[in-house]
């Protein structure tokens, strides 16, 4: 994997400090010029690696629109065709939303998905190949050990779900994948199978989900038992074994339940909500103004991407959410937004347009942080209601689904659709629920579906008039970044 990626790795221990978590794991000082034994030589110096790995995941790393997977969730949805983009303002996440990123070997924000997730692997892999012989408890080893291998996890089935054509359930799964990093060395590396990282992303998660029994995280940015749980269920739902996704998503909501309605409208940016599983906080010294979250996908901060390009929802999609339903009262049709919480604002500057969403609020006007939710009890009973659903049981399903939906909508009637009828609705179900997540993208590639941007919203000129891609386009696959293909002699580009 070379230059392009592990010299970035280690070089993050440089750079590593801590996000909201007890000063019984970490000095508060960051560490500088680090090597991995010494970064390994102790427990708590293993929660340093941890906890830069957490940052990882949010902070500003190159432009201000590349912050980490928080930037990465936006890019996903403005791949599909949930999420409008309204107007260029300042040009963020157009070129995203047009398909001209993921198709260009050289361009920066393609190659800062692949960047990213490789040094979260790297330093997953100094804790791994480092905890045994770090001095200090074992509960804080395991602890350690087992949010390494769910982070090493995660970063390869983000890039797979990418890189590689789409898991085939059923099938033998031969095409190329993505390079498998186990160990944290500098050595290149050829594409592995797709079925071979799926075999490494399942091996690593089920040794995490063992480490972490009964560890208490110091907050919800912290990878506990019910994370890795979460993160095998969704593997499971793409790899369609469907028993396992049922499983592992009771298991892994077990604790978290659904948020009311009142709480449903508050902004999404608190991540001790009762449903969320996982995510990320901004304290006052971490993050930066113009990369949060919030910086993109809120409606109140004052950025320029924000006062000229609010974020919308597909109109048609809209149309489609009851009016009794919560999902429907954090959009505006009229783009006035006129019930927004106390306190919350919308300055004279900010452009007005339809169905633009206020599902994410940040802090302030003038302060864009506000927490990014990474996984939430919501998404686990539709993993579960889905996996039903394609397993024949369908009654099971509905009354999964019932669970959700009647909390969002107190007039929702228990489903009596069956088979792929029943599918169908929990898929929308989806959509409606998981606009903004970070989803959309990937899960028309498990279906299988063609984008279809056509009879909503979407300014057509925008996106270069790109309203449809065929399921099975070789546009599906992102190509490979040109610095990796250069460093890298054993690496093969995609179509």
């Amino acid at each position: 994997m070379y230059k392009s990626i592990i010299s970035c790795g280690l070089a993050l221990l440089v750079m590593i400090s801590f996000i909201g978590c007890s000063e019984d794991f970490l000095d508060q000082t960051p560490t500088e010029g680090v090597s991995a034994g010494s970064a390994t030589a102790t427990t708590d110096n293993l929660f340093l690696v941890i906890n830069g790995i957490h940052r990882l995941l949010y902070t500003r790393q190159g432009s201000n629109g590349r912050g980490g997977y928080s930037a990465m969730m936006i890019q996903t949805d403005a791949q599909g065709e949930d999420l409008v983009m309204n107007a260029r303002a300042n040009g963020w996440w157009i070129n995203a939303a047009a398909w001209n990123d993921h198709t260009n070997p050289n361009d920066s924000d393609n190659r800062h998905n692949w960047r990213v997730m490789y040094k979260v692997i790297n330093n997953a892999n100094i804790v791994i190949d480092g905890a045994e012989a770090a001095e200090g408890p074992e509960s804080q080893r395991n602890a350690a050990l087992g949010q390494a291998l769910t982070y090493r996890a995660f970063a390869h089935f983000h890039l797979v779900q990418r890189y590689a054509m789409r898991y085939v359930p059923g099938g033998n799964n031969s095409q190329p994948g993505v390079p498998l990093m186990v160990t944290p060395t500098t050595d290149p590396q050829a594409r592995a199978t797709v079925e071979e990282v799926y075999a490494q992303i399942n091996a690593d998660l089920d040794e995490a989900i063992t480490l972490l029994e009964g560890y208490a995280r110091p907050n919800p940015s912290h990878i506990n038992q019910n994370v890795a749980q979460g993160l095998k269920a969704r593997v499971a739902l793409v790899t369609g074994n469907y028993n396992d996704a049922i499983q592992y998503a009771i298991a892994a909501r077990e604790g978290f339940d659904l948020m009311d309605n009142d709480d449903y409208q508050l902004g999404f940016n608190d991540y001790d909500n009762s449903e969320w599983i996982w995510g990320s906080h901004y304290n006052e010294e971490q993050g930066s103004a113009f990369t949060n979250f919030g910086a993109w996908m809120s409606r109140n901060f004052s950025s320029s991407n924000i006062r000229g390009n609010p974020k919308s929802i597909n109109s048609t999609l809209y149309d489609m959410i009851p009016e009794t339903d919560v999902r429907s009262k954090v959009f505006d049709p009229t783009g006035e937004h006129l019930n927004l919480p106390a306190g919350i604002e919308i300055s004279s500057a900010h452009q007005r347009f339809p169905y633009t969403s206020q599902k994410f609020l940040s802090y302030g006007t003038g302060d864009s942080r506000g927490d990014v939710p990474y996984m939430r009890s919501a998404e686990m009973y539709l993993i579960e209601a889905e996996a039903k659903a394609r397993l024949g049981m369908d009654a099971e399903a509905a009354d999964v689904l019932y669970t959700l939906a009647v909390n969002r909508d107190p007039a929702y009637v228990l489903s009596t659709n069956t088979g792929q009828a029943l599918i169908d609705e929990i898929l929308l179900q989806r959509r409606w629920e998981l606009w903004g997540e970070g989803f959309r993208f990937t899960d028309l590639k498990r279906l299988d579906l063609a984008l279809d941007r056509t009879g909503a919203n979407h300014n057509a000129p925008l996106l270069g008039n790109l309203l449809e891609v065929p399921a099975g386009d070789p546009r599906w696959q992102w190509q490979i970044p040109q610095d990796e293909m250069d460093a890298n002699p054993l690496m093969e580009q995609n179509p």
